[in-house]
C-alpha cells in the first residue's frame, strides 16, 4: 500500500477550484469573482477569462476586496474573493468579522498557497493561522479540501452554502486521493481507510500524510482509520 501511495497523480488543489469556479459560472450567472492582482496564481484566471464581465480584477487591495463583495452578496450575487490565504484572511480580519460574518453575508472567502506551502515567498506570505481565525467567527464555515477532486467539489458546494465560507487551498501539486466519484458533503468526513484500533482525523495535505503514517502503524500491529 505504501508503494501504491507513491504512484498517485500529482495535481494542484488550487486548480481544483479554477475547474468550478468555470462551471458554477457556466450553471449560475449570479457567480462572480474578485481576485487581488495574483489571480493565476489563484487560479482565478480560468474563470476571468471564460467571463471577464463578471470578473472584478481589485489590485493589491485585499481589505476592499472584501467589502466589495459583501456589497455584492447583499445585491443577490454569490461572490468568490481570492487571493493568498494570509492575505484573505489576516489582511481583512475586521472586514470578515464585521461586514461579512456580524451580516450573514453570503460571501465566499478562498485562499490560496495555505501554510508553508509557499515557503520561498517567506512569512509574510505563509498563512499559518487563518483556519483557527476563520473558526472563532460567528457564521462562517472552513473547508480544507485533500486534493484536486475534493477540492473542486467543495468549490461547488460551497455557492450553494447559505453565509460565508472559507476555502483554504495548497499551492503545490499533492497526490489525489478521491475521484469525481467519491462524496462530499460539508460537515461530513470521508473513511479513506478503516481501521479498528486507532483513528486520524485530518484535512488538507495532512490526509495524505495520515495515510502513509497509518500504513506504518499497520506494519506495527496497528490498525487504524483515516478519516
Amino acid at each position: 500500500m505504501l508503494k501504491e501511495l507513491t504512484k498517485l497523480e500529482m495535481k494542484k488543489t488550487r486548480e481544483g477550484f479554477g475547474h468550478a469556479l468555470v462551471d458554477l459560472g457556466e450553471k449560475d450567472e449570479r457567480i462572480v469573482v474578485l481576485a487581488a492582482d495574483v489571480t493565476d496564481s489563484v487560479n482565478a484566471g480560468f474563470f476571468a477569462r471564460r467571463f471577464p464581465e463578471r470578473f472584478v480584477q481589485m489590485g493589491i487591495a485585499e481589505q476592499n476586496m472584501a467589502t466589495v463583495a459583501t456589497g455584492l452578496s447583499l445585491v443577490g450575487k454569490i461572490p468568490f474573493y481570492s487571493t493568498y490565504g494570509a492575505f484573505a484572511t489576516c489582511r481583512c480580519m475586521d472586514q470578515i468579522r464585521i461586514s461579512i460574518c456580524y451580516s450573514n453575508a453570503n460571501v465566499k472567502i478562498c485562499g490560496a498557497h495555505g501554510g508553508i506551502s509557499v515557503g520561498p515567498d517567506g512569512a509574510t506570505h505563509q498563512a499559518l493561522e487563518e483556519i483557527a481565525m476563520m473558526r472563532s467567527l460567528p457564521n462562517m464555515k472552513v473547508i480544507v479540501p485533500c486534493d484536486y477532486w475534493q477540492s473542486k467539489r467543495a468549490t461547488m458546494a460551497a455557492a450553494y452554502i447559505d453565509g460565508p465560507v472559507f476555502i483554504r487551498f495548497g499551492r503545490e501539486a499533492v497526490p489525489t486521493l478521491t475521484d469525481e466519484s467519491t462524496p462530499f458533503e460539508f460537515g461530513k468526513g470521508v473513511v479513506l481507510r478503516d481501521g479498528g484500533d486507532v483513528a486520524i482525523i485530518a484535512c488538507g495535505v495532512m490526509v495524505y500524510e495520515a495515510l502513509v503514517a497509518a500504513e506504518i502503524l499497520g506494519k506495527q500491529g496497528i490498525d487504524c482509520r483515516v478519516i
